[in-house]
């Protein structure tokens, strides 16, 4: 089951690694075919998008569930010699997963919308409502392991991994 779990986890980094090289190739190529011959690839503008929303959105929830986000550590001294260092954790953690339902929730009003007028990319002519769906989906889904992180900081504290020292 662990080794199920970890390979589930790997997923969305695969995922995103995969779209990061997709957008590489596709770079380059767009370069070399815009310089020398003056044909740039018609799609790349909507193939970025399309990929940029792939790689920061997939890892959203991984990242928040192994608490790897960028941290300022400015105020870490005074809440460790406060003993508030768990109770700041589960108030950040609680607070970032509150505040991203409403984003999840907006944002898959507005690909509703865009389903609603049958809006398509530009050249791709992809519905523009299936990315909608994957971020609302995928920030949904980090509001969840953010609140479920930040009560675990105050339940079972001894199952939470520490923050970045």
């Amino acid at each position: 089951m662990s080794r199920l779990l970890k390979f589930a986890a790997s997923l969305p980094a695969l995922l995103a690694s995969f779209a990061l090289f997709v957008l590489m190739v596709m770079t380059f190529c767009d370069v070399v075919l815009r310089s020398v011959f003056n044909a740039p690839i018609e799609v790349a503008a909507d193939m970025t998008r399309l990929l940029m929303a792939i790689m920061v959105f997939s890892v959203l929830p991984v990242v928040s569930a192994k608490d790897g986000h960028i941290c300022v550590d400015l105020t870490d001294g005074m809440f460790k010699r406060a003993g508030l260092t768990r109770w700041r954790n589960a108030f950040t953690d609680l607070f970032c997963g509150l505040m991203l339902v409403l984003p999840a929730m907006r944002v898959f009003d507005l690909a509703e919308r865009s389903r609603s007028y049958g809006d398509v990319m530009e050249y791709l002519r992809l519905p523009l409502h299936y990315v909608g769906w994957f971020i609302s989906i995928v920030t949904a889904i980090t509001a969840a392991v953010l609140i479920i992180r930040g009560l675990g900081h105050i339940f079972a504290p001894k199952l939470m991994s520490p923050r970045h020292a």
